[in-house]
């Protein structure tokens, strides 16, 4: 894969052959952060976990401090009271089985999150097909599928993000902006590690965190020293 010019010159800054302490890491990312956008910092988390056994699965949801630096948009499936409820938390969209056309034909998908009260999974279990595969899903380990939608948008709108592994085994997570200090991306960090070291299933085997990688958008990756995290 042929890299850009910048890459190339970020890439010579950092020692493959080293793993970094956390603020070392931060500071290079940031420093290499030098696309004409605010790249978005992510987390990339490599496992010892088996993913095709229930039991082994890591999924579940942390506020970061400081948030993500995006706009979240917020979809909410609720009915009567728990609607306006939802609508008064600052939920960008409320709706109930109306909005199962407009998603399933219209394919209308302008939201990052959905929310759902316990009641409306059936209706939303409707749009498995199309929310499941996007990580759209309301989940209840998310803290998704809950009558408490004030608290979860609130939530979500201070910056929740989800968890989850994929089929490699590997969790990615934003974890802010490179607009963001050091000490921000910092305490998004060990916010993120500290509920992915709580949330380790006690069937795993062997090294949980095998490795930990930081990097931005268009931006090389730098590597953790993960023997603080294990």
């Amino acid at each position: 894969m042929k890299r850009g010019k910048k890459y190339v010159e970020a890439a010579k800054l950092i020692d493959k052959t080293k793993a970094y302490d956390k603020e070392e890491a931060i500071k290079l990312v940031k420093q290499n952060a030098t696309a004409k956008f605010d790249e978005t910092i992510e987390v990339h988390v490599r496992t010892g976990c088996d993913g095709r056994h229930a039991e082994q699965q890591i999924r579940g949801a942390v506020v970061l401090p400081h948030g993500t630096g995006k706009k979240v948009r917020v979809l909410v499936f609720a009915k009567g009271a728990k609607a306006d409820e939802a609508t008064a938390a600052g939920a960008d969209f409320v709706g109930a089985d109306e909005l199962v056309p407009k998603i399933q034909n219209e394919g209308w998908l302008d939201f990052d999150v959905v929310v759902a009260t316990p009641d409306m999974m059936g209706v939303v279990g409707r749009l498995g097909r199309v929310l499941g595969p996007k990580g759209l899903m309301p989940n209840p380990k998310a803290g998704t599928v809950t009558m408490d939608v004030t608290k979860a948008v609130n939530d979500i709108k201070a910056g929740k993000i989800e968890y989850r592994l994929d089929k490699a085994n590997i969790v990615h997570v934003p974890i802010g902006k490179a607009s963001f200090t050091e000490e921000q991306l910092s305490d998004n960090f060990q916010a993120l590690i500290d509920a992915i070291v709580k949330a380790k299933p006690s069937t795993v085997k062997g090294t949980y965190i095998k490795s930990l990688t930081l990097t931005s958008t268009m931006g090389p990756g730098v590597k953790l020293n993960t023997a603080k995290f294990v």
